[in-house]
């Protein structure tokens, strides 16, 4: 496989580029870039910084990744950007490096896909197979689980966590942390219950999904026990099931942000 550089591009000296590369017209692909193995840039992208992006990502136009945070307490430099294996990158959007003062650096999994004028900012970190839609902006820090699915100009507060498999719909604020399996949604976002269309999609069984409904329902079911307790119950009876230690892991986690729940009013499930 050749490499391919329009004459238009400019890769400056110190770029690391693998067989297959494909840099399209009016491209800056920075000294301190690695490219893998069949990465396209299709057209006026600039990479910048320590960025490595991974084997076939596609990025499009106008796409800036690699550029310093927009931190105005941190440095610009020290941190780096790693993008996975297989991602889709649309138009417009920006993900930036990471700050030595946040982690070192913003990763994004393998086959994720980050549509047009989406942003990651400084030290978030992707799972895989996550989908940011039109328009979605990460704050800084932000943790997203693996296939996750964000909905259009949807804004996360930084240091929030999403947990795996969680769909969060479009518009939404998100302020806290949303577990995983969740379905959730909001101009300030509350759970709606579990994300049963995902999970089909991704092959969980009914039996499966029962679990995790039953789990769901005893953490967020009305009454005064305080979640501390309903989280510990829950290990003591159910923590074997490989789904259900997954949610424990997440919610026993260091956080800095509250734990989002259903709505007043709601169904703890649907």
């Amino acid at each position: 496989m050749s490499t391919r550089v329009h004459p238009l591009a400019v890769i400056d000296t110190g770029a690391r580029l693998a067989p297959g590369v494909i840099v399209g017209p009016f491209c800056h692909v920075g000294a301190q870039v690695e490219l893998g193995e069949g990465v396209e840039l299709v057209s006026h992208v600039a990479v910048m910084g320590a960025t490595r992006i991974g084997p076939r990502t596609r990025v499009f136009p106008f796409a800036t990744l690699g550029a310093p945070a927009q931190d105005l307490r941190a440095g610009a430099d020290g941190g780096r950007l790693v993008v996975g294996d297989d991602c889709l990158i649309r138009e417009g959007v920006t993900i930036n490096l990471g700050t030595t003062t946040g982690g070192g650096e913003t990763r994004i999994g393998d086959r994720c896909a980050l549509l047009a004028y989406s942003h990651v900012a400084h030290d978030c970190a992707l799972g895989d197979g996550v989908v940011l839609s039109n328009a979605v902006l990460l704050a800084g820090h932000a943790r997203i689980g693996d296939h996750v699915m964000i909905g259009g100009a949807s804004a996360v507060h930084q240091y929030a966590r999403i947990g795996a498999h969680a769909f969060v719909a479009g518009l939404s604020g998100v302020e806290g942390d949303i577990v995983p399996f969740a379905l959730a949604g909001g101009n300030r976002a509350n759970l709606f219950g579990l994300n049963l269309v995902g999970l089909r999609r991704r092959g969980f069984s009914q039996e499966r999904i029962a679990r995790l409904r039953a789990a769901y329902d005893a953490l967020f079911a009305r009454g005064d026990v305080v979640l501390a307790d309903r989280i510990e119950t829950l290990a003591s009876e159910h923590g074997a099931n490989e789904d259900v230690a997954a949610l424990l892991e997440f919610l026993r986690a260091p956080t800095r942000r509250p734990l989002c729940a259903p709505r007043r009013g709601a169904e703890p499930a649907p």
